[in-house]
């Protein structure tokens, strides 16, 4: 017996170790976000398969809840997602809007959400999600400083995405970050949108993105605009107003005040 124990404990070490290695070995296909500079620290991207952590104060949570769903939607494109959020969550955030997750470039039609009673629940459900190999990504959103989040429950969910190659992303809402085997961990807040125009008075969604953990690089923070054509995050819009081409007719004005400077 103490033989069989003494080989299960070693072989848990082994894959504690293997998870926390800094190897590249086993992430090959990074998942680029579109934001250059995000992209570059990330060295390409996204790691599939591994754990990430999103955290964001209490009056955030929408900021938070839509970079997330930048995330899956990078993440999980064409392959369904599977969205876990805690009852708390739901009575403080509201529910999540399907119409707006379609603005955002999600799917509904491959988002299934899954409402669980509390912490230990939402553990369960989001564990059994990522033994699912045909789905693209799990989210587990959950509320307040949830002690069962510890660094054994994020080894579980680790060991999990790694066995099936499904990603979880973790959101925590007025939580403060803890030590955690996530690949990689972010603090979102919202930022001010470019002003909007007739055809669109709400102008891009953006958000400020800082990067606080990356077990394979430098962090670094920036302001992410998300492209809802394109599904993907880039660097904000220079010019978030339309300019109007110069009239084919006539020429620029400049080139008329030169014309006209040469004439006298």
């Amino acid at each position: 017996m103490n033989g069989a124990r003494t080989g299960t404990l070693a072989s848990l070490r082994g894959s504690i170790a293997r998870i926390e290695a800094p190897s590249d070995a086993a992430m090959p296909n990074r998942i680029a976000l579109g934001h250059a500079g995000a992209d570059a620290m990330l060295r390409g991207g996204l790691a599939p398969a591994v754990l990430h952590e999103v955290f964001a104060a209490s009056h955030q949570g929408g900021a938070a809840t839509g970079f997330i769903a930048g995330l899956a939607g990078r993440i999980s494109a064409r392959k369904p997602l599977v969205w876990v959020r805690q009852d708390f969550s739901d009575r403080e955030n509201g529910a999540l809007s399907m119409r707006g997750l379609a603005e955002l470039g999600l799917d509904p039609r491959l988002l299934v959400t899954v409402r669980a009673a509390d912490v230990d629940s939402g553990l369960r459900t989001a564990a059994d999600a990522l033994a699912c190999d045909a789905l693209g990504a799990v989210v587990l959103e959950i509320w307040g400083q949830a002690r069962q989040l510890d660094l054994v429950a994020s080894r579980k969910l680790t060991l999990a995405a790694q066995a099936s190659g499904v990603t979880a992303l973790v959101l925590r809402i007025a939580a403060t970050p803890i030590p955690s085997t996530a690949e990689t961990r972010w603090i979102v807040r919202a930022a001010h949108s470019p002003p909007g125009n007739a055809a669109s008075p709400w102008g891009a969604p953006r958000v400020e993105a800082e990067l606080v953990r990356n077990r394979h690089g430098p962090v670094g923070r920036w302001i992410m605009e998300w492209k809802c054509d394109e599904c993907q995050f880039s660097e904000p819009s220079a010019y978030p107003q339309p300019v109007a081409a110069t009239p084919a007719h006539r020429p620029h004005q400049a080139q008329a005040r030169a014309g006209h400077r040469l004439a006298s």
